[in-house]
């Protein structure tokens, strides 16, 4: 067997004998065929479902079929035993030296292995992050970002060409409200006589901004403009003589501030599209003349929310996109009754701009909060492409961090949260990364500060790191007990390992087995936080054989007078070093080579 993915040539073995109980097997029937690992071990390795999905077709009971598959599949050289169970399962022992086989493949594919062809090239532009240039990014910034960025080197490993996008929020009165925060910085730094309050009071809503991360934006503007977006006594100018000024400069700032953010994250997007440009360009009213033409826009007026009362609501004729046509709960408006576009116009141009690049999928990493925007996207996508582009989202809980079990206290630098770099400069970004990968996306969690610095099993960052430290300090150990024998993964490739025939050995291979079939799965429903799940799984297989060897000296990894065996168990020990790489590349965390 040269398999790199045992499952899928198990499954294919599995196919290759049902075909010969049914012959023409139809794609649909045979693309529904699984290999999976059995629940109890006591039961085999792998099960399939293969009778089951194709008892209606042959009409035949799936207990038939199954026993069947277990005649054919007896002459397979990967299994040891077959043997119907349930409704129609089949469970599967393989052979010892099956699983010892892929020792050597995993060390000849490196870091590769895992790699699979699921996605097939599929082109697929993944958006996350897109903060709000008003401020640095926080918390809940930081989890979508990391969702997103794992998701995106999971897709690519799974064989899936993707562009990671960050769209810029840069239109809106969200920006306008920032510049006047600026520019209120801006008048301190020339010395404005105005307080704070009376400066408030001449803002439209109120200073909505009051972080110190805008101070600097403010001195580089006397810095570059001196006192002339003020007035002569230092006050408030006319907003049309500085705003779009102030704004360009703040966002540019802000930007910047972001883009450095990410980079202490380990996050480095392909392409950084600008709302306000898109809307510049007229893309909203060309996309609603699309709408238009294909017959999907009409003037209406909608029913009044859920639990309105009709003093709370006002009907009104605004263009409304016939939303309802492709799956939403209502139709959309695209124009206010002012005939100005809406915020959802905007993002179906740029949606509309995306697909016009030429992807087969989008995919919008949201904040939880954005749930009710995902039915009304996946409508757009569907109308704007005729059925031919696929919208998926990922949606992102809140994050709480604690310290001491307590709330964490807002950054005075934001003014209102706590921020990414706060969290980073806390404890750093390996541990910032695989923590927020330890829960599903969508499942509320809790950073506890003080269990991430933790060096205890129940800090599955620790842990998994220590089980990588733990494989290359026994490798340097093999080196120096062995002086000048070759003992590079390529080397060790070509080592026997038919002594590996314990237990727990058997168990850690079954393990790493799987590691092909976790990356298809994960990828597939979109879910990086099973890279997560299966590290942690992986690291505790690896350290009870470690410390089976602290209590029993003759089960140590090296033994000096038995060179032939403790080569064997180096493959398993490099090979494990070598999966957990290909994991924590996966999640964009560095491994160690020792526990300091």
């Amino acid at each position: 067997m040269n398999a790199t993915d045992l499952y899928a040539h198990l499954r294919q073995t599995v196919l290759t004998a049902l075909a010969q109980i049914i012959p023409d097997l139809p794609p649909d029937i045979a693309a529904r065929v699984e290999v999976t690992p059995t629940r109890d071990p006591a039961h085999g390795d792998m099960a399939t479902n293969a009778a089951m999905v194709s008892a209606k077709l042959a009409r035949q009971p799936p207990a038939k079929i199954a026993a069947a598959l277990v005649a054919a599949l007896a002459t397979a050289p990967e299994i040891e035993a077959a043997e119907a169970a349930g409704p129609g399962f089949v469970n599967l022992r393989l052979h010892p030296q099956t699983f010892r086989a892929l020792l050597p493949i995993i060390l000849a594919n490196g870091e590769a292995y895992g790699d699979a062809a699921t996605g097939a090239g599929t082109k697929i532009n993944l958006e996350y992050v897109s903060a709000n240039p008003t401020g640095p990014m926080h918390i809940g910034h930081c989890r979508g970002a990391v969702v997103g960025d794992a998701l995106a080197n999971l897709l690519t490993k799974a064989g899936y060409t993707v562009t990671k996008e960050y769209y810029i929020n840069d239109a809106g009165a969200q920006v306008v409200a920032l510049a006047w925060a600026a520019y209120w910085r801006y008048l301190q730094a020339i010395g404005t006589p105005l307080t704070e309050e009376e400066f408030a009071a001449e803002v439209p809503g109120g200073l909505q901004y009051k972080g110190d991360y805008l101070i600097p934006v403010g001195e580089n503007l006397k810095a570059t403009h001196g006192t002339s977006l003020a007035t002569e006594h230092k006050g408030i100018a006319a907003p049309e003589t500085w705003l779009d000024t102030v704004k360009d400069t703040t966002i540019a700032a802000m930007m910047t501030e972001v883009r450095e953010d990410l980079r202490l994250l380990g996050v480095q997007q392909d392409i950084f599209t600008s709302e306000r440009a898109l809307v510049a360009s007229g893309a909203a009213d060309a996309v609603i003349a699309k709408l238009q033409a294909d017959g999907l826009i009409y003037e209406g007026v909608l029913e009044p929310p859920k639990g309105k009362t009709p003093d709370d609501w006002e009907p009104r004729p605004q263009t409304l996109f016939r939303s309802t046509n492709f799956g939403d709960d209502v139709d959309r408006p695209l124009r206010k009754s002012d005939g100005s576009n809406t915020y959802f116009a905007n993002d179906i141009a740029y949606h509309a701009d995306k697909i016009g690049r030429g992807y087969d999928e989008l995919i919008d990493v949201l904040g939880a909060d954005h749930g009710g925007y995902v039915p009304r996207m996946k409508a757009a996508v569907k109308a704007l492409s005729h059925d031919a582009v696929k919208f998926d989202a990922v949606l992102c809980q809140i994050v709480h961090i604690l310290k001491g079990g307590v709330p964490l206290k807002m950054s005075k630098r934001a003014g209102s949260y706590v921020t990414l770099r706060d969290l980073l400069e806390e404890v750093g970004k390996d541990a910032v990364r695989f923590t927020m990968l330890t829960r599903k996306a969508d499942a509320q969690m809790e950073f506890d500060l003080d269990q991430v610095l933790a060096t205890t099993r129940e800090n599955p960052v620790f842990y998994v790191q220590y089980a990588h430290a733990r494989c290359r300090s026994v490798l340097r150990a093999a080196a120096e007990m062995f002086p000048g024998a070759a003992l590079t993964d390529a080397d060790l490739a070509t080592t026997n390992v038919d002594t590996l025939d314990g237990e727990p050995e058997l168990t850690l291979i079954r393990r790493l087995a799987l590691w092909p079939r976790t990356v298809e799965s994960a990828a597939s429903a979109r879910e990086p936080h099973r890279i997560a799940f299966f590290l942690y799984d992986l690291a505790a297989d690896f350290h009870m054989l470690w410390n089976r060897g602290k209590d029993d000296a003759t089960l140590r990894f090296l033994q000096a007078d038995q060179p032939a065996a403790t080569r064997a168990r180096l493959v398993l020990v490099a090979a494990t070093a070598v999966v957990i790489r290909s994991g924590l590349a996966v999640m964009g965390v560095t491994p160690v080579e020792e526990m300091r």
